[in-house]
């Protein structure tokens, strides 16, 4: 794997389409920039953020929460499979260990650790994805987010992170401008 810039993507595990369409409009570009993506390897978001870095000819980084030989969801064991083949999979559990709800705040700390920026796609008032945004803050990370309409509360976690300073993003260059 080539050295790049580590962008995490975290968001909801059920994205609509406006999630879908904004990524699809906003992770090529810094892809092919160099950019790798940092991912939790769970449903929505985050599998949609590897499979775009992987499509786009770049590499992605999945962090997990169970043991290497397992995989969870199960629907992302294919993805996961291929990625720990030709890009790179990361856990702190032993084989065997499977997910504990626990296991995914501490991966979000991971994800948050390793990535210079993280990308906050959609994510409600109180999810996973906001631990994660606010682990970056605390380690000095760019945090950055999509805006999404007032009335949609999969977007009010990313609005709110935008009232309280994170950088909205609109363009691929909203990205690849907080690397420079």
């Amino acid at each position: 794997m080539n050295a790049g810039k580590l962008l995490g993507v975290v968001g909801a595990r059920e994205p609509t389409k406006y999630a879908q369409i904004a990524m699809q409009r906003l992770l090529p570009g810094p892809i092919q920039q160099n950019h790798i993506i940092v991912s939790g390897l769970a449903m929505g978001v985050d599998a949609l953020s590897h499979r775009l870095a992987i499509h786009a000819g770049g590499h992605t980084i999945g962090i997990i929460g169970t043991g290497l030989n397992l995989t969870y969801p199960a629907q992302n064991r294919k993805l996961q499979m291929y990625m720990s083949a030709h890009e790179l999979v990361l856990s702190e559990y032993p084989f065997g260990d499977v997910g504990k709800p626990h296991h995914f705040v501490e991966r979000n700390r991971i994800i948050a650790g390793l990535s210079e920026t993280v990308l906050v796609v959609q994510a409600k008032q109180h999810s996973g994805s906001l631990i994660t945004a606010n682990l970056a803050i605390q380690n000095n990370r760019n945090v950055l987010a999509v805006p999404g309409r007032i009335d949609d509360p999969l977007s009010a976690g990313c609005n709110e992170l935008i009232l309280a300073g994170a950088k909205p993003v609109l363009a691929p260059q909203h990205i690849v401008e907080e690397f420079l």
